[in-house]
């Protein structure tokens, strides 16, 4: 008899049920070739189903080549159906999932994500509907790569208001996110083998981006303003100097004019291209907002921008802002890429921007994470009296918090854990050892300030005494 184990109240039909089985058990070697499977009309009677479901899983095994029919002597397992499945990889299997799952009760400080409970879902969702409902039958076929005409209009307008940008429509390109982006300008500019600068430290995902390439990666030091221009390796030739200017990431710095300055001229010099990943400077509390690079260079610059901090990261939309030689190379790997973003989440932004809803709903984020930052900040300087260190406090979503003396080290980060908060050390980020032992990184956009203060009282509990 061959056992099985069938659930007759499943979802799963019970023909496929046998099929899926029998086909595991080949492939794994357990039914090895030659073996004799039991006749159609055995199989349903020792199982009590009809026979015409014992045929029906017995003829997809047979359709695949796992069995075989002898004629008159019954049904076999085939040569050559037996699959020897890789043995885990050791060092696959040791790689730490930089961003696990909190456990039910942990305080999680992860960066870059916004208040998912002050979402105006209302409006949105009457925007998805109407889009749904009044897009011309053509808006549900395939797009045009680089964005709706609509959305590239109101984010050319935003952009040149908000954040001091020179371009035109044509110059956006619609992405799914600023990762796209990122991959897309390795993909366009990374053909040949030429270096590409890094803040250090920096989001890891853009050097692991970039270093898929096979490019050289050459790390920059950062300090409390951002990239120290005068670090840059002089014989180097880069292809791209990749830069947070507006909010450095992950220490919070605004790149001060001379140094701007000092990267355009490189990048003119050099034939270099900046990227400027502008990815949360619209959260601005302390002065004026801070005007993007590219408007002191557009010839040089290449925008990334997204809507994952400022609306929701499931929308998984972004935008770049391109020169205008390099629209064409980009809508054509965009193309291949993924053909084109949402079409009818694109139409809803666009309406979103146009009629003022972006704009209110970034003047209540900004007013609920001052107060989140505040919180944070306060309850950071009375738990730590003196000990603690505030940097890259006025703009986004995150600051750093340094203590002097203190080494936030794998045994730490896992006391906090067992504590219940998470917690993420700024030397995670960093090419190297880095040069910031004691300094971790908190997100405070998700939390509300109850949980901020009960974080912060549970890592008092774990760092050491001065």
């Amino acid at each position: 008899m061959l056992f099985l184990q069938l659930e007759p109240g499943s979802d799963t039909p019970l023909s496929r049920q046998i099929y899926l089985q029998i086909r595991s058990r080949i492939l794994g070697g357990e039914l090895a070739a030659g073996v004799r499977l039991p006749a159609s009309r055995e199989l349903a009677a020792d199982y009590h189903i009809s026979r015409n479901t014992a045929l029906s899983a017995y003829e997809l095994l047979l359709a695949e080549g796992f069995i075989e029919g002898r004629h008159g002597s019954g049904t076999y397992v085939a040569d050559g159906a037996c699959l020897d499945l890789p043995a885990p990889d050791p060092v696959a299997a040791a790689v730490p999932d930089p961003h696990p799952a909190p456990a039910a009760a942990c305080i999680d400080f992860r960066s870059g994500v916004p208040a998912l409970d002050r979402l105006p879902r209302g409006r949105w969702a009457q925007l998805i509907r109407d889009a749904w409902l009044e897009a011309p039958d053509l808006l549900f076929g395939y797009q045009a790569p680089e964005g709706s005409p609509q959305l590239r209009q109101v984010l050319c307008d935003y952009l040149r208001r908000s954040r001091g940008i020179v371009c035109a429509p044509e110059q956006i390109l619609v992405t799914s996110g600023s990762v796209q982006g990122l991959s897309l300008v390795a993909g366009v500019l990374l053909q040949e083998i030429r270096e590409v600068i890094l803040e250090d430290p920096c989001n890891r995902d853009i050097g692991r981006i970039f270093s898929s390439s096979g490019t050289a990666i050459h790390p920059v030091p950062v300090d409390e303003q951002g990239i120290i221009p005068k670090l840059i390796p002089r014989l180097a030739r880069p292809a791209l100097l990749s830069l947070t200017p507006s909010h450095q990431f992950p220490l919070g710095g605004i790149l001060p004019i001379s140094r701007r300055i000092e990267l355009i001229r490189l990048a003119r010099g050099t034939g270099s291209w900046i990227i400027e990943d502008d990815y949360d400077s619209e959260f601005r509390y302390d002065g004026p907002p801070v005007g993007a690079l590219q408007g002191l260079a557009p010839e040089r610059v290449i925008y990334l921008g997204t809507f994952s901090k400022i609306l929701f990261p499931a929308l998984r939309l972004g935008y770049m802002v391109l020169p205008p030689a390099w629209v064409g190379p980009f809508r054509r790997l965009k193309q291949i890429s993924d053909i084109h973003s949402n079409s009818l989440n694109q139409l809803a932004l666009a309406r979103f921007i146009r009629e003022g809803s972006l704009d209110r709903h970034l003047v209540r984020s900004k007013k609920l994470y001052r107060r989140r930052r505040d919180r944070l900040v306060n309850e950071l300087h009375s738990h730590f009296p003196g000990r603690v260190r505030i940097l890259g406090m006025s703009t986004g979503l995150h600051l750093v918090a340094e203590w002097p003396g203190v080494r936030f080290g794998p045994e730490l980060v896992a006391g906090a854990e067992a504590a219940g908060v998470r917690i993420y050390p700024v030397d995670n980020f960093a090419a190297g050892a880095g040069p910031y032992p004691g300094a971790l990184l908190f997100g405070y956009g998700q939390l509300d300030e109850e949980t901020i203060a009960e974080g912060i009282r549970r890592l008092a509990r774990v760092v050491p005494p001065a």
